[in-house]
């Protein structure tokens, strides 16, 4: 249940993932994964504002950059926006789409707000690239108002697919993504697979 109020807000916090069949490499850190002393985006940063869209970051030495799909992926959808095809193109570097998609925003459901948003606002994709791939991050996502509505996938830096997980709790839920084959995350996109009536948003990235 959500109040909207146009603005922005993004950061991430943490992922919480489980591998999905043996051959995943995601494995679920867990809500106490990172400590309170990590360095966190919140996208209420000094000069990042509400409506800026598709923010970058210069984050731990390297940059981190936000949009709506990576390239290869197909978002289709109206009212609601999802990846319809949500393999990027393998073989080639992993690259972001920004289109302006992403927003910072308020979310009166969200107690750390301000977050980021897809387009239509809560109800389209986020994607997330980093300059040089990571072994672990955190963010938060929410408000669900359904359970396994919405899927977490991560890709490695040629567009290989390392594990998805979809969300196991209702309200905001904290996430904590660590690909135990070793730092190989260079992606993460975040979508709507099922009815999730207020659609979602992100928030604090760690």
């Amino acid at each position: 249940m959500r109040t909207t109020v146009f603005a922005a807000g993004f950061a991430v916090a943490a992922l919480a993932l489980s591998a999905q069949d043996a051959s995943a490499q995601l494995v679920n850190l867990g809500p106490g994964s990172f400590t309170p002393a990590a360095s966190v985006i919140t996208f209420s940063e000094p000069g990042y504002s509400l409506g800026q869209t598709d923010p970058v970051y210069t984050f731990l030495g390297q940059k981190v950059s936000f949009g709506e799909y990576f390239t290869g992926q197909v978002v289709s959808g109206g009212g609601v926006r999802t990846l319809s095809d949500h393999t990027p193109t393998v073989g080639s570097p992993l690259s972001l789409v920004q289109n302006g998609n992403t927003v910072i925003a308020e979310d009166s459901a969200n107690p750390t707000t301000p977050i980021l948003s897809g387009t239509p606002l809560y109800n389209g994709p986020i994607s997330m690239l980093f300059e040089t791939p990571v072994a672990a991050v955190g963010l938060s996502g929410g408000y669900f108002d359904a359970i396994g509505a919405t899927t977490i996938e991560a890709y490695d830096s040629q567009g290989n697919v390392l594990g998805s997980i979809t969300n196991s709790e209702l309200g905001v839920e904290f996430y904590g993504l660590f690909d135990a084959g070793g730092s190989n995350i260079a992606g993460i996109s975040f979508f709507i697979t099922g009815n999730e009536p207020a659609g979602f948003a992100i928030d604090n990235v760690t």
